[in-house]
């Protein structure tokens, strides 16, 4: 008895299956990448000594339409050939009247379609065209790529500089309905901060990214700096996030293990507001004591000054600098390797076809080194570190702006109870 195997991969839609996936003792197996050239081979071998199974995934993997799917169908099994379907109810030996396969057919037209169409959007991806589908705010369609609105764009990156500044969502999203009564979602606004689009990289619904397609509306720098703040909010409650106070959604109490919030108090006839940190759920009896909120940032500021250098100075930056000089030359390496595919059109090495195929794999890979290259720490940290750990810097803030110094150096900020007085405890996010 002999068994063959047949699979047919489109390389613009997916990678080639395991040979292992058979479950069976095969005696060969035929496998076609774009063209189906095996196929015809698997007839022809055939001709001259049929095999008794054929096993295939899918029905559509015959051709590339119903008609094609048809005849191979008939030249197969006209031989005595066996044909499974491992992935549909499909087996020509039992196939009485083709009833089977009539009940298929409608199926297989359905999957040719959709082949179809996500092979369109492939050959779109290899040229590195928009996806179809609505424009994001600030650009328009034009001649298959994305180009700049000059007359909303403005707004876009007003909103990603209000945020970049004061690095709340809630506050951008609120500074762009009074600025210019555009009003939109916190979950709009989430999406504007994380669409690659506004950062001149096109990414498709498989999840895959092209770097530098078209003209961002913020920079490289500009979107990492964006996805270090969406890091750090990401530990806090959502709306703490853009608390109007500085150590809102840092403070925990280590004796009752609970967040403490900011409750103001102000006196009756007076205009004078007092601030305060408390747990109104501390669960225990009697609850734990409020703190004046003044004396908790004082503290903090002077913690800050006297111990973030020291914190700094014990980060491994010949290990960190290593690691973004490795990123750096394999982007760099996978640079080159994309300037040369023009000279091996050129010379007949590669076809157009393979070469975009290969530059579309290559600028994908060139976008994912970039994003781990992103997310490292900034190298100017230990210059930043020396300049706030000035206890006057503080002082010339605002609490807006404190917020944002505080949570990008600090994790949590433990308050240590000691009977009626109290030490704090600050740890750094390194």
């Amino acid at each position: 008895m002999k068994i063959i195997a047949y699979s047919y991969t489109n390389p613009l839609l997916e990678t080639s299956p395991n040979q292992n996936i058979w479950g069976w003792e095969i005696d060969q197996i035929y496998q076609d990448l774009g063209k189906r050239t095996q196929l015809q081979q698997l007839i022809n071998d055939c001709k001259k000594q049929p095999a008794n199974y054929l096993l295939i995934r899918r029905l559509e993997e015959l051709g590339d339409n119903l008609e094609q799917v048809n005849n191979y169908l008939n030249q197969l099994e006209a031989m005595g050939v066996i044909v499974i379907a491992t992935e549909q109810e499909y087996t020509s030996e039992s196939a009485k009247f083709r009833v089977e396969l009539l009940n298929l057919l409608q199926e297989v037209q359905r999957q040719q379609r959709s082949r179809s169409i996500r092979q369109g959007h492939a050959k779109s991806r290899l040229e590195a065209s928009p996806p179809p589908g609505k424009v994001p705010y600030g650009y328009r369609r034009s001649k298959g790529k994305y180009l700049i609105d000059r007359s909303i764009s403005p707004i876009v990156k007003d909103f990603f500089d209000n945020f970049l500044l004061y690095g709340s969502l809630r506050g951008a999203v609120r500074f762009l309905a009074k600025k210019y009564n555009k009003k939109i979602s916190v979950t709009t606004g989430k999406r504007w901060l994380i669409n690659p689009v506004y950062r001149g990289d096109t990414a498709y619904q498989n999840g895959e990214i092209i770097s530098n397609t078209h003209t961002g509306i913020i920079s490289k720098e500009e979107a990492a700096q964006i996805d270090r703040l969406l890091r750090r909010n990401s530990r806090l409650p959502s709306r703490t996030a853009s608390a109007p106070h500085s150590l809102a959604g840092l403070v925990f109490c280590s004796q009752c293990q609970s967040r403490m919030n900011v409750t103001r108090v102000t006196q009756r006839y007076q205009n004078q507001e007092y601030l305060y940190l408390r747990n109104p759920q501390c669960p225990q009896n009697p609850k734990c004591r409020a703190i004046p909120y003044p004396d908790i940032l004082e503290k903090t500021i002077e913690i800050i000054c006297r111990d973030l250098p020291v914190a700094v100075s014990g980060i491994n930056f010949p290990q960190l600098d290593t690691i973004k000089n490795s990123l750096n030359d394999k982007i760099t390496k996978q640079q080159s390797i994309l300037e040369q595919l023009p000279n091996l059109i050129e010379t007949g090495v590669l076809d157009a076809e393979t070469a975009k195929l290969r530059s579309y794999k290559l600028r994908t890979e060139i976008s994912q080194l970039q994003a781990k290259l992103a997310i490292l720490p900034p190298v100017n940290l230990r210059s930043v570190a020396e300049a706030v750990s000035i206890p006057q810097f503080w002082l010339d803030l605002s609490e807006v702006e404190r917020r944002f110094y505080l949570r990008e150096f600090i994790r949590q900020i433990d308050i240590i109870r000691e009977g009626k007085e109290w030490i704090l405890q600050v740890i750094f996010i390194f």
